[in-house]
């Protein structure tokens, strides 16, 4: 199938490079699936890649929470995200301004080199996307931000008023690849996406096939239902990572979303 007739609007309204890549990426492996790869040593890392990397189409990392990172192990490890066919999201969640955040995209990890994807908050106001977007041109890269719109944590202090707004800003930016909304709460999802309509992507964490209550206040949606309620990716940590075969739950996850994303 292809991309333009699985994704639609999504696909005919997209105005930035990353969103049709991601869309296309999407297509070919038949999975709506961001592997949010939380283990703290590279060895973990790459063998978690290895094991399903054919299931996913993203990969979501957060650099500087592996205790033994170097440059050497951390370039091997793109180039094994490459092999997969692998978006490489880093959830940095910056939130300065956009001078400081385009200096922060540098630096020892240099993740402007390597990243497609980052997060953002944007309570220091609109200039954060331009700073994030001119790291990448400094590399002659091409990237995307997703805003922070919604969280599915307990007692987050992203209001509703607050989501509004971050969606006003974002759909006007052309550097922003869409949102992160709350996959555990489908009804939620459904306002966000009337907000944001159908140019804009929206990724959602707080997805699981069990639904239910996790660690530390995190709450699990259903991934399906997500998808249907206007998700475009689903981030799935430890539903996958600690599971006792991560390959074989990871494709049920692709099954899931892709299944979801057709039906829509």
């Amino acid at each position: 199938m292809q991309a333009s007739e699985a994704w639609g609007e999504r696909w005919s309204n997209a105005v930035l490079p990353m969103a049709r890549r991601y869309m296309e990426v999407a297509c070919e492996k038949q999975s709506l699936v961001c592997l949010a790869a939380d283990r703290n040593t590279m060895a973990g890392l790459m063998d978690l890649i290895g094991e399903v990397g054919p299931y996913i189409a993203a990969l979501k990392t957060h650099v500087d929470l592996v205790d033994d990172w170097s440059l050497e192990k951390w370039t091997e490890l793109c180039n094994l995200a490459q092999e997969h066919n692998l978006l490489i999201f880093e959830d940095r969640k910056f939130a300065d301004i956009g001078k400081i955040s385009k200096a922060q995209m540098g630096g020892i990890y240099d993740i402007r080199s390597w990243s497609d994807i980052v997060t953002a908050h944007l309570i220091s106001g609109p200039d954060i996307v331009d700073g994030l977007q001119s790291a990448w041109q400094e590399k002659d890269r091409e990237g995307g931000v997703l805003l922070l719109a919604q969280m599915s944590s307990r007692g987050n202090l992203l209001t509703e008023e607050y989501s509004e707004n971050v969606v006003q800003v974002g759909v006007q930016s052309d550097g922003v690849l869409g949102f992160i909304g709350n996959g555990s709460r489908p009804e939620e999802l459904k306002t966000l996406r009337m907000r944001v309509g159908e140019q804009k992507m929206i990724w959602t964490p707080g997805v699981n096939l069990n639904v239910g209550d996790g660690e530390m206040g995190q709450r699990y949606g259903d991934p399906y239902e997500a998808v249907l309620a206007g998700s475009d990716c689903i981030i799935v940590g430890s539903g996958i990572h600690r599971a006792d075969n991560p390959a074989e739950v990871a494709k049920q996850y692709a099954q899931v979303s892709w299944k979801a994303l057709i039906n829509r």
